[in-house]
C-alpha cells in the first residue's frame, strides 16, 4: 500500500503548486519561484525519516548534484536548506516532460532517437565518473525530459564514490513474484536494469557496472520492455535476476534494430564485466559507430574538459562559483582496413 504523500513545506520566496512524485524517503513538488519568476522542483526529505544516514545521503544528493550541475543531459539544482518546520529540501530545475520510463511505455523509440538518447546520457554518465562518482540507478524513470525534448539525469540518491562506498537507500523492485512495478526495499539499485554483480553479497559496483545499467536503459526505449523481460512469462524479481546472473536477454525483436546495435548492448550488458566496455564513453563511441553505419548524423559526447580545468589557475575560493568546461568528443569511425603490401593480390 503506498503511503499518503507530505504537504508541500512553506518556503520563502516560491510557492507551492502541485505534486510531481512521491518516493521512499521524499516528495517532490512543483513550485513556482517569485524571483526570478519560474517553475521549479523541489525535492522535500520526510520527516519521519530523518535517520541520520537518511539526513546524510540527502545532503551528499544535494551536493553530488550541484557538482554535476553544469552538464547540459543532467538536472540542475539551484539551492538547498531546511524548511520552518524541519524538512530539508532542495531546488532542482523543472523538466516539464515526460521520463524515458513514461516514453517508452506509450510509444515507439526511433533508433536514430535511442542512439543519440544513448549517447547524450553516456556523456553524463562519464561526468560523473570524471568526478568520482557512480550513480548506481540508472534506469529510464531517472532520465527525465526538458523542455527541449533532452534527456535530463537525475536521482543520484544512491550514487557512491569509486571507491566502492555504498550508502543506505532504498531499492527500486517488483513488489511481488508477478509483478513489474516499482515497490519499496532495503538495497540500493533497480532489478531490471541491475547488473548481476550488484546481486552478490558484497556488490563492489565500478564504471562498467554504469556501463550496464546504461545499455539496458537503451535496449528498454527499442524494445518497449526491460531487457529481461520476457512477454507471457513470470517477471517478478527473482525471475528477473536468475536471467540477469545468466545473461540472458530478451531479443529486441524489430527489424528496424541493425545486428550491430544489438550487438553493442549485448556487450555492455555482459554478464562479466570485463566483457563490457570499460567505460561510458567507450560505449558511447560504440553507438556513434552504429550512427554513422545507419547514415545519421553522428552525436557528440559532452564530457567535462578535464585538462584545462588543470592547467587554469584559480584563487583561493574562486572554484566555488566557477562552472566546469565541458568538451565534446567527435565521432570516430571504425579504421578503414590496411592497403595491400605491394605486389600481394587482395583477395
Amino acid at each position: 500500500m503506498r503511503r499518503a504523500p507530505s504537504t508541500p513545506p512553506d518556503l520563502p520566496g516560491y510557492t507551492a503548486l502541485q505534486l510531481l512524485g512521491s518516493g521512499g524517503f521524499a516528495d517532490v513538488f512543483l513550485y513556482e519561484q517569485r524571483l526570478p519568476r519560474r517553475k521549479v522542483a523541489v525535492k522535500v526529505l520526510l520527516t519521519e525519516e530523518l535517520g541520520r544516514d537518511t539526513r546524510a545521503q540527502f545532503v551528499a544528493e544535494a551536493n553530488l548534484m550541484a557538482q554535476l550541475s553544469a552538464h547540459p543531459f543532467i538536472v540542475t539544482i539551484f539551492h538547498a536548506d531546511v524548511s520552518a518546520d524541519g524538512r530539508p529540501y532542495f531546488v532542482m530545475e523543472y523538466c516539464s516532460g515526460p521520463s524515458l520510463a513514461e516514453r517508452y511505455k506509450r510509444e515507439r523509440f526511433a533508433v536514430e532517437d535511442a542512439l543519440r538518447t544513448g549517447i547524450r546520457l553516456a556523456g553524463a554518465v562519464a561526468t560523473a565518473h570524471a568526478a568520482g562518482i557512480l550513480h548506481r540507478d540508472i534506469k529510464p524513470a531517472n532520465v527525465l525530459t526538458n523542455d527541449y525534448g533532452w534527456p535530463a539525469l537525475t536521482d543520484f540518491g544512491i550514487s557512491s564514490n569509486l571507491e566502492g562506498e555504498l550508502p543506505v537507500h532504498t531499492m527500486t523492485s517488483p513488489v511481488d513474484a508477478s509483478s513489474t512495478s516499482s515497490g519499496q526495499s532495503a538495497v540500493g539499485m533497480s532489478v531490471p536494469w541491475s547488473p548481476p554483480e550488484m546481486f552478490e553479497d558484497d556488490p563492489k559496483p565500478d564504471q562498467r557496472s554504469d556501463v550496464f545499467s546504461l545499455a539496458a536503459t537503451v535496449h528498454s526505449l527499442l524494445a518497449g520492455r526491460t531487457p529481461f523481460e520476457i512477454p507471457g512469462r513470470p517477471n517478478g524479481s527473482l525471475d528477473l535476476i536468475g536471467r540477469i546472473e545468466r545473461g540472458a536477454i530478451t531479443p529486441i525483436g524489430r527489424d528496424d534494430v541493425p545486428r550491430s546495435l544489438a550487438s553493442v548492448l549485448a556487450k555492455g550488458m555482459a554478464t562479466r564485466r570485463e566483457d563490457r566496455y570499460p567505460s561510458a564513453v567507450e560505449f558511447a563511441r560504440a553507438l556513434q559507430r552504429v550512427e554513422l553505419e545507419l547514415g545519421y548524423a553522428a552525436t557528440t559526447i559532452e564530457v567535462p574538459n578535464l585538462s584545462s580545468e588543470r592547467q587554469a589557475p584559480v584563487e583561493d575560493g574562486a572554484d566555488e562559483t566557477r562552472a566546469r568546461a565541458v568538451r565534446s568528443v567527435e565521432a570516430q569511425p571504425a579504421p578503414a582496413p590496411a592497403p595491400a603490401s605491394p605486389g600481394v593480390t587482395a583477395p
